[in-house]
């Protein structure tokens, strides 16, 4: 896998455009190294939120940080040798085959929960129910006259899915033909599209089905479901005959529960008043789906989120790095 590469200018600008800064901190004499912790940023802002929130509170204890650009999936590589340092969401969902093949190395560690609590999985809006009666039922999609309701011109007769950026894992290709689905992946380039996609077709009442996930504000805002798929099991996701498709594996549910936080190995030598804060950060669904929220719909920056959540938190925030 490529090394994940630093900040380039177009993020930049977009992170700025955010609010984002990527100054260092002022090191004061608690830190144990002047050297910088390497977070890493994605291209969803629930973990920008999460990881400004950890810088910030890293810089009032002194510590030099550095936000670095990386591919979801891909980080692992530099957290493997110590070129990148923290990633502060790695959701079960997606990310738990790569975490776990990381952290197998010795190389990455896995530093416990955030506190949230995932979920990734298609969903439809509630009005393409009439259209397509069998939902949430996963073989309501195998039928025709189903899977033609959800399709544009592009993909006609087949149904169509929107699914995530490529980069953000999670086999729906590999579902579809498993599973048999007359169905099309069609990737949104990134998160924000994904989502202006969804408002679009909401406000037209368009047909459309898509990777949704929580915690976020969408299925709040919108009135709809997630798709039922046989359940998930790791032997769903290993072993053709796991599941309904004797011949396919992936002919199941993703998987749901914890967003993790991993750091490389040496995080807690190099800087261990930083490791310890970071295993103590949490954050709960409900919290991150407002500061998300505040983003994307209310027109704030992640700095003036971040900020917001540190003046109201410093009780809790503080007892991190204490």
């Amino acid at each position: 896998m490529p090394r994940p590469r630093r900040i380039s200018t177009a993020l930049t600008l977009a992170a700025l455009a955010l609010g984002i800064t990527f100054a260092p901190g002022v090191l004061r004499a608690d830190a144990e190294s002047e050297d910088p912790i390497k977070l890493t940023l994605h291209d969803w802002t629930g973990q920008l939120i999460t990881t400004t929130i950890m810088g910030e509170v890293l810089k009032k204890a002194g510590y030099n940080i550095e936000y670095v650009q990386a591919d979801y999936i891909a980080q692992f590589a530099g957290l493997k040798t110590g070129d990148l340092h923290v990633a502060m969401e790695i959701w079960e969902t997606t990310g738990r085959d790569a975490m776990d093949e990381a952290t197998a190395t010795g190389q990455v560690e896995n530093l416990g929960e955030t506190g949230m609590l995932a979920i990734e999985e298609w969903w439809y809006p509630a009005y393409m129910k009439d259209k397509c009666p069998g939902l949430p039922n996963w073989e309501a999609l195998k039928d025709e006259a189903c899977a033609e309701a959800f399709s544009t011109a592009e993909t006609a007769p087949k149904g169509r899915y929107l699914g995530g950026p490529v980069t953000w894992g999670g086999y729906d290709d590999e579902r579809v033909t498993a599973l048999d689905l007359p169905f099309e992946v069609v990737h949104a380039g990134t998160d924000a599209a994904l989502f202006a996609e969804l408002e679009s077709a909401y406000q037209r009442e368009a047909p459309i089905i898509l990777w949704i996930y929580a915690p976020h504000w969408a299925p709040a805002k919108y009135q709809g479901e997630w798709v039922e798929f046989p359940p998930y099991s790791a032997e769903c996701y290993a072993d053709p005959a796991a599941s309904v498709n004797p011949d396919e594996t992936y002919d199941c549910a993703k998987p749901r529960g914890p967003i993790w936080k991993v750091a490389f190995a040496g995080v807690k030598d190099k800087w261990p008043g930083a490791y310890q804060a970071i295993k103590a950060f949490t954050v709960d669904n409900d919290e991150m789906g407002a500061m998300v929220s505040a983003v994307d719909l209310d027109g704030k920056t992640v700095d003036e989120v971040v900020a917001d959540w540190l003046a109201k938190n410093e009780e809790r925030w503080s007892g991190w790095i204490d």
